[in-house]
């Protein structure tokens, strides 16, 4: 009865957590729009708790193993709001740099341009801590640990793509500034996928138990596994096209800041390492069907030989 309760309660409370920065962000966006229809987006904050009831009925660990609902909703509140707000800035960045600056249009320009990076930026410490709030669901709290450590790593390479976007050399190129935006919308959906988790030493070892007491059972391939997923996620929603997008404008665009080579060779570094580990586990999974296949027909062997005599 007290896990149930404090199952519900961490479930509340990690909702009203993504649904008061959602609002928020709605509301910035209005104000600076001066556009009462994009309060349609609150509809996604009333949506996070008609979920709530949802995954509390369905889900018996109070979230769901693979994928969150819950973060997929609140991320449609506020990629929206991100969207159009920074094109509405790149219009007033082109429009101060096709007109005669205007010291009254350039504070305006600043103090929404301050304060919506100020909500850009808490965009990522509230994914981290509502996923600390929300229930565990499958994970272990080691997982979890892990989880919530690589939320940060990626948060961090995901925020400086929308710095990128607003270096004088590119502030005003439109294509850029979209391309940008979308690599960052794509990035932002991993925290909705609960792959970056590992096998935790517990679950190993009793795999490997079972793998020793039962070798008759047909077990998945290495390229199905956790693991492997999370390989590809990582490569295909962040650090590959982060890296293409990156040289790009390094060498297309002559953009270069003091951070442009850490990620660079950041990105560079994760896809060689991840796609060696990619390697690994084909490798290491070749290795033991072999080695089952062997052990399988030597015991054919033998047991064709204990019937003959």
């Amino acid at each position: 009865m007290k896990s149930k309760c404090c199952k519900i309660l961490s479930a509340i409370v990690s909702r009203l957590f993504f649904g008061l920065h959602g609002s928020i962000m709605i509301l910035l966006l209005v104000s600076i729009t001066d556009n009462d229809n994009y309060f349609l987006l609150l509809s996604f904050v009333f949506l996070l708790f008609v979920e709530m009831i949802i995954t509390l009925k369905k889900a018996k660990k109070g979230e769901w193993k693979w994928f969150s609902p819950m973060v997929f909703i609140y991320l449609c509140s506020v990629l929206p709001s991100i969207f159009i707000i920074e094109l509405g800035l790149l219009e007033v960045r082109i429009g101060l740099s096709n007109t005669t600056h205007h010291e009254c249009m350039d504070s305006v320009y600043n103090e929404y341009s301050n304060e919506f990076q100020a909500m850009e930026e808490l965009l990522i410490l509230v994914l981290v801590i509502g996923r600390w709030l929300m229930p565990k669901g499958h994970l272990s709290r080691d997982q979890l640990c892990q989880l919530l450590l690589t939320y940060i790593a990626l948060g961090a390479d995901i925020l400086d793509v929308l710095q990128l976007i607003k270096e004088t050399k590119i502030n005003t190129n439109k294509s850029v500034t979209i391309v940008g935006l979308c690599l960052f919308s794509w990035a932002i959906l991993q925290f909705t996928i609960v792959l970056t988790q590992t096998a935790s030493p517990t679950s190993q070892t009793t795999s490997q138990s079972h793998s020793t007491t039962d070798r008759k059972r047909p077990s998945l391939p290495s390229c199905c596994s956790n693991e492997v997923w999370s390989v590809i996620v990582t490569i295909g929603m962040q650090d590959g096209p982060f890296l293409v997008y990156r040289v790009y404008l390094a060498t297309a665009e002559g953009v270069f800041n003091d951070s442009m080579t850490f990620f660079i060779c950041k990105n560079a570094l994760t896809v060689i390492i991840e796609i060696y580990r990619v390697a690994m586990f084909l490798g290491k999974d070749r290795c033991k069907r072999k080695t089952l296949q062997h052990t399988a027909v030597t015991n054919q062997t033998d047991n064709a030989e204990t019937e003959i005599t």
